[in-house]
């Protein structure tokens, strides 16, 4: 990868993606949910997530979790060339949708889980409150209340490559750099989200 990665990979870990989806994870995503909110985030119903992404998808709930590693670096990946918004894209360490009644953080380890096939420790919010929408280049739109957690992960993954094709550990200020120069390599909640990071100092002073 440019930008985050670039100058970082023969420093930093850096790995395709290998192995078979699970059972377990076909089963969740053959029944999983989102919540459906109205424009003050209140929820009004759910939706088959299979089905909620289109050009006019409607707002729902989900989040985003950035990973940190015991030496503070932090994980990007590559979202899989068959994902339905943003393939191929570079982008924090996991994002996902609540299922009804779910607490966020339960879902957050949920997805990091089935996503990346470790177990994640210190889960914590960090921007309760974001919000975006976007539209990537084929009109596909994310429409979502995406409150934003940061949480300690193991170094060795074992990710889906049906939602993961590679990954990399980078430093934040990496991140930050290529966020608010080079955003096009990156996708727009994380684009948006660093920002955030930045004004806030969540990272730390970089």
């Amino acid at each position: 990868m440019n930008g985050a990665t670039a100058g970082a990979a023969s420093a930093v870990e850096v790995g395709p993606s290998a192995g078979a989806v699970t059972g377990a994870a076909l089963a969740e995503a053959a029944v999983e949910q989102v919540v459906l909110l109205d424009d003050d985030g209140t929820p009004i119903g759910t939706f088959d997530k299979a089905r909620v992404h289109g050009l006019d998808t409607p707002l729902h709930l989900a989040f985003s979790c950035y990973g940190f590693d015991t030496e503070g670096r932090m994980l990007l990946t590559r979202r899989a060339l068959a994902k339905r918004t943003w393939p191929g894209v570079w982008t924090n360490a996991c994002c996902g949708h609540p299922q009804p009644g779910e607490d966020p953080s339960d879902a957050v380890a949920r997805r990091v889980r089935s996503e990346l096939g470790v177990e994640p420790r210190d889960i914590r919010p960090v921007l309760p409150g974001f919000r975006y929408r976007a539209v990537d280049a084929s009109g596909m739109v994310e429409n979502e209340v995406c409150p934003v957690f940061f949480a300690e992960l193991p170094t060795e993954l074992a990710p889906d490559p049906d939602e993961v094709m590679s990954w990399a550990w980078v430093e934040p200020g990496e991140f930050l750099t290529t966020a608010e120069f080079a955003p096009f390599l990156l996708s727009p909640w994380s684009v948006l989200q660093a920002a955030d990071f930045r004004r806030e100092g969540l990272l730390g002073a970089v």
